[in-house]
């Protein structure tokens, strides 16, 4: 995909109404209050070597970079959201609110925006070391 298709896909994201329970469809999950989409996801990496893997998230990083930069152009500066805090919190067996339960295990931090009553982020990850890589857009409810 390219970066207008991204753009896309996060408006489309924009404008859907929050569903009262979670619910899942290809690659979006959804929940009151949040979706979390996967605008792209790369292979798994269970037989890669090292240098396959780090190839893979440089393209990703480049791909968030372009987002963030049109973003940007759009809204203004993003302000960064570490989600280590909450990854802890989830490993100790203690509640974090969604999506921020889902975000935490796959992103370590995001770029986010407030923009019209709904907080919009983007970010890389990888749900571990032979996990694919996942370019992630987040829309939730502005608090």
């Amino acid at each position: 995909m390219t970066t207008d298709a991204y753009l896309a896909a996060i408006d489309r994201l924009r404008l859907r109404d929050f569903p009262a329970v979670r619910a899942r469809s290809a690659m979006v999950e959804s929940g009151p209050g949040f979706h979390i989409a996967g605008l792209r996801v790369s292979q798994d990496f269970w037989d890669a070597d090292l240098a396959e893997v780090a190839e893979a998230a440089e393209e990703f990083e480049a791909e968030l970079t372009a987002l963030v930069q049109a973003l940007s152009l759009r809204w203004g500066e993003p302000e960064t959201v570490d989600l280590a805090a909450h990854l802890e919190r989830s490993a100790r067996g203690l509640p974090v609110p969604p999506p921020l339960d889902t975000l935490c295990g796959y992103v370590p931090r995001m770029h986010g925006w407030r923009v019209q009553g709904r907080w919009i982020g983007v970010g890389v990850g990888q749900g571990g070391r032979e996990m694919p890589f996942q370019l992630l857009a987040a829309v939730g409810e502005a608090r």
